[in-house]
């Protein structure tokens, strides 16, 4: 696994306490050179090996910063970074994750009133001590004190896109290590929750201190937390990471055990007893004939080898890991009406990416590439549209998407795909969208999505969503709640009448693959099947690599039910050409 995204992380935080401290310009460098390492498709610890001048290839990066990169690489730290915790001795994540909390507010509440944490931010909120400080009301202050619950519930909990590769990277390790017999991700992460607590890996072997020793060679440099005989727990890369190992008869029960959800597992649980039997993280046990079930494994085992084994032993069909968070999939796998999900491989393409024409950071073509190479059928540039949300000169007005019309002609010209031309246009606050009708109709693809006033009331944003979905022209609600995970909850609509409006008028619902978004979650993504509206499963890519994200998007989609006859993008070209018609 690359340190990317370690570095880019590192190179944020150096932004944020520059900001902090006034400084000019710096924090804008560090945070492009930050996306651009983030994004960047080779393994910075192996652009590092080959120097600075490899590393300064990197756009955005020069001198000072690829001497960084090199430095932290190599030491697994940055100097400077170092210093500025010390000048500004500040939980800067913590406190930054409240809405309307940012960097300079840190730096001006800490030289006003020494506030470091984000206990002592509620504190000062609740004691009027903010109001005093120049610059800030009692409007501000009453804004923060209702936004810190939600900055502690985003600390509790990790991203799923960034806690999945790292699974997947001790994962990957312990698969050639010769004393493991089988490894498994298990937890919140194997259901693919948008967020979870800790790394969870499973691992079967008849050798659990080999096992425990290739799990601590995974990473050199993690710190240990805890070490048994069978499990280990580690904090590496900013995340704890726990590694259970079991004996490989009952691997299949651990996996079934160990992946949940705990209400999944306690129906389950219900379900055997009623049968006599008993079922826990060891197998299936037949106690019909035990008078004493107090044993974790009395009873005759008749099942745990296999997770298969552990739901024929209760006459149902293994239940995808997605579904199990007991809401309703146990009910429907016993009436045999389990959805058939949508597969992972059959999205054909993309209808929601951007370009350098907006915000992105590649040429049209490039995007094209990018889709060519992993097998998609068809892409559709839909870059930003200027209007409410858009800031810095971001956004494209009609004279602007008119010529890009040509330009997208031009390189769809050579491409091997299908290429659409589309546009993210934006929703104001009366569901009216920031394109001018007639260019709107000679675009193939409108991704229509909220970027502005998205603390509205739930009436308020229903029927802006509604409108904007019954608008002639759009083809797609773009990430219809406009969330941040962890930073910011977004508009909180009533779905079911969105979904609906939706349905009757032909458009789509996204479920915006960006692990950052997630938007549809799974429970909207089951609220617009019901309700007989399509959803789209997009990327919203800003490079070519982020086409990669599409795996989270399509995980969400099926954790809320969806087949593919659901999703509009494992339709044909000639078939989704023909819908959007």
């Amino acid at each position: 696994m690359s340190r990317n995204a370690e570095i880019a992380d590192r190179f944020e935080e150096m932004a944020d306490y520059l900001e902090a401290k006034d400084v000019e310009f710096k924090p804008r460098s560090y945070r492009r050179a930050a996306e651009r390492i983030r994004e960047y498709p080779t393994p910075i610890e192996e652009v590092a090996a080959e120097g600075k001048s490899a590393v300064k290839d990197i756009e955005s990066v020069g001198d000072a910063l690829a001497s960084k990169v090199i430095e932290y690489v190599e030491t697994g730290s940055i100097e400077e970074l170092e210093e500025l915790r010390q000048d500004l001795p500040v939980d800067m994540a913590a406190l930054t994750s409240v809405e309307g909390v940012g960097p300079k507010t840190v730096g001006t509440l800490y030289e006003a009133l020494g506030i470091t944490t984000l206990d002592e931010l509620e504190a000062a909120a609740r004691d009027g001590e903010i109001q005093s400080v120049s610059g800030f009301g009692p409007k501000t202050e009453s804004n923060i004190l209702e936004n810190i619950p939600f900055a502690r519930q985003s600390q509790e909990r990790e991203l799923l896109g960034d806690a999945r590769p790292i699974a997947e990277s001790v994962r990957d390790y312990l698969r050639d290590a010769d004393p493991v017999a089988e490894v498994a991700i298990a937890g919140s992460i194997r259901r693919w929750r948008e967020t979870i607590g800790d790394v969870d890996v499973l691992v079967a072997s008849d050798d659990p201190d080999g096992a425990v020793e290739a799990f601590l060679d995974w990473d050199s440099e993690a710190d240990i937390i805890e070490s048994g005989e069978t499990k280990v727990s580690v904090r590496a890369r900013d995340m704890r990471v726990d590694c259970r190992v079991v004996v490989p008869s009952e691997f299949g029960a651990a996996l079934q055990y160990f992946t949940g959800s705990k209400d999944h597992n306690v129906h389950l649980r219900n379900l055997a007893l009623d049968r006599d039997l008993k079922m826990n993280e060891y197998g299936v046990f037949d106690v019909s004939s035990v008078d004493d079930e107090d044993g974790q494994r009395a009873g005759t085992r008749v099942g745990g080898e296999t997770e298969t084994e552990m739901y024929e032993a209760l006459d149902l069909p293994l239940i995808p890991p997605e579904l199990r968070e007991n809401r309703g999939e146990i009910e429907a796998a016993r009436a045999g009406d389990l959805p058939d999900l949508v597969d992972p491989s059959a999205l054909r393409g993309d209808l929601h990416t951007h370009t350098e024409w907006s915000d992105g950071g590649e040429s049209i073509a490039s995007m094209i590439a990018a889709a060519v190479d992993r097998g998609d059928d068809y892409i559709c540039i839909s870059d930003h549209a200027t209007g409410p949300g858009m800031v810095g000169g971001v956004g494209l007005d009609d004279d602007d998407l008119r010529e890009q019309m040509d330009a997208v002609a031009d390189a769809a010209s050579d491409a091997d795909i299908t290429v659409f031309h589309g546009v993210e246009a934006n929703i104001d606050a009366d569901g009216d969208l920031s394109v001018s009708d007639d260019v709107l109709a000679d675009l193939d693809v409108v991704v229509a999505s909220p970027h502005s006033g998205l603390g509205a009331d739930r009436e308020a944003a229903t029927d802006r969503l509604v409108a904007a979905v019954e608008h002639p022209e759009t083809d797609v609600l773009g990430h219809p709640t406009g969330r941040l995970i962890n930073d910011r909850p977004g508009l909180a609509p009533d779905l079911e009448r969105v979904a609906t409006a939706a349905a009757e008028a032909g458009t789509a619902l996204e479920v915006n693959a960006n692990p950052h978004r997630l938007d549809l979650n799974d429970d909207g993504v089951r609220t617009a099947i019901d309700a007989g509206a399509t959803i789209a499963v997009n990327t919203d890519a800003h490079s070519g690599q982020e086409l990669e994200l599409r795996r989270y998007g399509v995980r969400t989609a099926r954790r809320g039910w969806a087949e593919a006859a659901d999703v509009l993008n494992t339709r044909s070209p000639a078939d989704l050409t023909a819908w959007l018609d």
